[in-house]
């Protein structure tokens, strides 16, 4: 069971401890409501605390977070471990899984594989991912331990992809394009005037025979938006077959989470992660430097 404890400062010398543990901890209303129905779920100074306690500087307040029962179904898949503490774990998701189990995919998803992976070490954490990625994208993709975890984190994650898209891009730049469903279809997404709002920030860091390689940030997080926004350019990814990419060189979209940065939710430590490309990136990535010299590195 894990256990954090805050010290109160000077600036919250005679406030109500629902009030430290709302502002200063961070502490969602609705853990908040677990911990007061967990025995020694809130302490103070190693005592059981009732939220209406007023404290004082110096006093060391203590939570006690529950234990998760609500479990995946476990499977012995790939799950590549980047990095793993008490609090989170980073993984390199692979191509051709997805997020939670869906028709056609019952029990080969990252949740199905994050739960054998944690059987194996003897603990039990339900599925907190902090943010999705696509079945075929591949990446890092941050898991959070425990509710705590996940409500600091969420939102708080700043990531870089990198994508390959056809045509020549060079320099930088945004394309700022409401998105909504596509007519007629309950998963497509396209660009339309009555959508919702959607910003990407793009830079071309190589281009050759006919490809680009991009590095993408979003500023919003709507579905499928990197693929949807290049695709209305002009410049859907390859191997995006479903939003106009060609599956000449790959057979999913050419799309990677190759860069995370968040500050830790406990330590409160500056943290960064990076991952290289995927093979079939690379070896398209290959092909672009077989083109002629001309082609620079913008």
């Amino acid at each position: 069971m894990r256990e954090l404890y805050f010290t109160v400062e000077p600036g919250y010398q005679g406030i109500r401890l629902k009030s430290f543990l709302r502002n200063y901890c961070a502490v969602s209303a609705r853990l908040m409501a677990k911990l007061k129905r967990q025995k020694m779920g809130i302490t103070v100074n190693g005592r059981h605390a009732i939220v209406t306690d007023t404290l004082c500087q110096g006093d060391r307040v203590g939570l006690r977070l529950p234990r998760d029962n609500k479990l995946p179904q476990g499977a012995e898949l790939p799950f590549p471990v980047v990095y793993e503490d008490r609090d989170l774990l980073v993984v390199n998701k692979p191509a051709q899984m997805p997020m939670y189990p869906c028709p056609g995919h019952d029990c080969d998803s990252l949740s199905n594989a994050f739960s054998h992976y944690c059987a194996v070490a003897g603990e039990q954490y339900s599925f907190r991912p902090v943010y999705r990625l696509d079945k075929d994208t591949t990446g890092l993709v941050l898991l959070a331990k425990h509710s705590y975890a996940a409500s600091i984190l969420a939102g708080n994650v700043y990531k870089t992809y990198f994508a390959i898209c056809e045509g020549v891009l060079h320099g930088s730049g945004a394309i700022e394009r409401p998105i909504g469903l596509k007519e007629g279809s309950k998963l497509q997404r396209t660009v339309r005037p009555d959508g919702i709002y959607a910003l990407t920030r793009w830079r071309s860091l190589f281009a050759g025979n006919g490809f680009s390689l991009l590095a993408l940030r979003l500023k919003t997080g709507r579905t499928h938006q990197i693929r949807v926004h290049l695709s209305s350019c002009g410049h859907p990814l390859a191997g995006d077959d479903f939003y106009g990419g060609r599956l000449s060189f790959l057979k999913r979209q050419a799309l990677h989470c190759g860069e995370i940065r968040f500050v830790h939710p406990v330590t409160k430590q500056k943290v960064r992660f990076v991952h290289c490309l995927p093979d079939d990136m690379k070896n398209l990535f290959v092909f672009m430097q077989s083109s002629l010299p001309t082609n620079k590195i913008e």
